[in-house]
């Protein structure tokens, strides 16, 4: 599947009523899963970043959290435009707006308009993603000092759930496709953009990275 096709998947896939449900879960417990263990980690950075590039940026819970402090200017990528208008409106709510700008769309689209940033995250996009070392080379060479991502184990029981979802989809006529890319394959791409792994968390299901520029 080509990768702009896949975008206007992600963007059907991902409506308004996913995405309020997502905010309302947000709002009553907080950061969670993949998100919590990398901000966890983000918030003992030293020195601290200070502007955020946040891809597949969803429904904005990095960017919400990290505008408390330490980060000072963020930038949201999101193929999903009801995840857009979620993050704006919450990002209004919290009086952050100012400091964010907002872009809908495919982000290796989008890349050469975006600004470089101390930190650049993805959290569960590669997974969304198809062609996996486009994706982590452009977005890697976005970050000045760091870089943080989570994607999925690849182990059996993971395969055999993605296999499932994505059967569902398919019939069920919905275009948007979920993957396991290697590890091994973005240990080596990390590697390439000189990218040192200073952090490593996982659960059953998710691995966390968090990076420095070598």
């Amino acid at each position: 599947m080509l990768a702009c096709c896949h975008s206007e998947a992600i963007d059907r896939h991902f409506g308004a009523a996913r995405a309020a449900e997502e905010l309302a879960r947000y709002r009553k417990r907080g950061p969670s899963g993949t998100a919590r263990l990398m901000l966890r980690a983000i918030r003992e950075l030293r020195p601290p970043a200070d502007s955020l590039l946040d891809i597949g940026a969803g429904i904005g819970v990095l960017h919400h959290e990290l505008l408390a402090g330490p980060v000072g200017l963020a930038t949201h990528v999101e193929a999903a435009r009801a995840y857009v208008e979620a993050a704006k409106g919450e990002s209004l709510r919290r009086g952050q707006a100012e400091r964010i700008q907002f872009r809908h769309g495919d982000f290796l689209a989008l890349s050469p308009t975006l600004p470089d940033a101390d930190l650049v995250t993805l959290d569960r996009v590669v997974c969304c993603y198809p062609e996996l070392d486009p994706m982590v080379r452009v977005s890697m060479a976005k970050a000045r000092r760091y870089y943080a991502i989570s994607f999925p184990h690849d182990r059996w029981y993971v395969r055999i759930h993605t296999a499932w979802q994505n059967l569902r989809r398919r019939r069920a006529g919905n275009p948007f496709r979920t993957f396991v890319h290697s590890p091994s394959r973005i240990h080596a791409l990390l590697a390439e953009g000189g990218m040192r792994v200073m952090v490593f968390r996982q659960t059953l299901v998710w691995q966390v990275f968090l990076c420095a520029r070598s």
